[in-house]
C-alpha cells in the first residue's frame, strides 16, 4: 500500500504542473508594454474563454531573465534583447529567441504642464541627464533646478536612454529612479521643475517635448513615429524561446491581426504593420 502511494504522489507531481498550466499563457516584462499587453489579453480571452492570459510588468530585463529561466512563456521587451541574454537562452533551450515586433513606441520626454519650454534638442536632453546642465536657465528656461527622474536599470526604456541619448554614458547620480512609467508621469505632474521619460502613450497630464533638429521640432506624432523621422522612435517585442505553438501563437495572432492593431492605437501606441 506504502508503495502505491508512493508512486501515485510521484504520478501527481509528474501530472499537476502541467495541468496547472493548460490553457494557460504567462506574460512579463516591459513596463512600457504592460498597459497594452494586459488589454491585448483582456480582449483575446473575451474571444477565447478556454485561454488565461497572465500580464505583469517588471521591466523587460525582469521579462527577459524569466523567458530563460523558464518562468514565463513570453517576455514583452520595450528594447531588443542582448546578445548576452540570448546566449544564457540559448545555452538552455539551443536556440535562440524568436522575436516578435508587436507596436510601435516613441521614447518621450516628459516636463511639468507649466514649463514653458516645447522642444529640445538632443544634445541638450543628453547634457541634462548627465549632469552637465542643472538649472532650466540654461535651455531658455526659468532660473531653476531641473529634477531629473528616470526608470530604474531593469527598464528597457533606461537602456533605450543611456543607448541612444546618452551615447553609453552614465546617467546623473541626482537622477531619482522610479519603478514604471507611470510613476514618471505622475512625479513630473506634481513637480514643476521635473522632467522624466517613458512610452508617448503614458502622456497623460504633462507635456511632451519635441526634440530639435536644425530649426525643425519633431513631435512623438503618429506619423513621425510610424515613419520613424521622430528621432526616438522604436518597436517594441514579445520574446519567446522558441517558434509560438499553441494558445501563445494564437495570442500573437490576434495581437498582429487588424482588431490587435487597432487596439493598439486605441491604447496610445502605434501599429507595427
Amino acid at each position: 500500500m506504502k508503495t502505491f502511494i508512493a508512486s501515485l504522489a510521484s504520478l501527481l507531481l509528474l501530472v499537476l504542473p502541467g495541468a496547472a498550466r493548460a490553457g494557460t499563457v504567462t506574460v512579463k516584462g516591459s513596463d512600457t508594454l504592460v498597459i497594452l499587453g494586459q488589454r491585448w489579453a483582456e480582449e483575446f480571452m473575451k474571444k477565447n474563454p478556454n485561454t488565461k492570459l497572465q500580464v505583469t510588468g517588471g521591466g523587460s530585463g525582469v521579462g527577459l531573465s524569466a523567458l530563460i529561466n523558464g518562468t514565463t512563456d513570453i517576455a514583452m521587451s520595450s528594447r531588443p534583447i542582448k546578445d548576452t541574454e540570448n546566449k544564457q537562452l540559448s545555452a538552455r533551450t539551443k536556440s535562440n529567441a524568436t522575436e516578435i515586433a508587436v507596436a510601435k513606441d516613441g521614447v518621450t520626454f516628459y516636463v511639468n504642464e507649466s514649463n514653458k519650454l516645447d522642444a529640445l534638442t538632443a544634445e541638450q536632453l543628453r547634457d541634462i541627464y548627465l549632469g552637465d546642465i542643472t538649472n532650466w536657465k540654461d535651455v531658455g528656461g526659468p532660473d531653476a533646478p531641473i529634477v531629473v527622474y528616470s526608470r530604474e536599470n531593469s527598464s528597457g526604456t533606461y537602456v533605450f536612454v543611456k543607448d541612444h541619448v546618452l551615447k553609453g554614458e552614465d546617467y546623473t547620480p541626482s537622477a531619482q529612479t522610479l519603478p514604471g512609467t507611470a510613476a514618471v508621469v505622475n512625479a513630473v505632474a506634481k513637480e514643476k521643475n521635473g522632467i522624466g521619460y517613458g512610452g508617448a502613450a503614458y502622456a497623460k497630464g504633462i507635456k511632451e517635448l519635441k526634440v530639435l533638429q536644425g530649426k525643425e521640432a519633431i513631435a512623438p506624432s503618429e506619423a513621425n513615429i510610424k515613419s520613424g523621422k521622430y528621432p526616438l522612435s522604436r518597436d517594441l517585442y514579445f520574446y519567446l524561446r522558441a517558434k509560438p505553438e499553441g494558445e501563445a501563437k494564437a495570442f500573437l495572432d490576434y495581437i498582429l491581426s487588424p482588431e490587435g492593431q487597432a487596439l493598439a492605437t486605441k491604447v496610445g501606441y502605434f501599429p507595427v504593420k
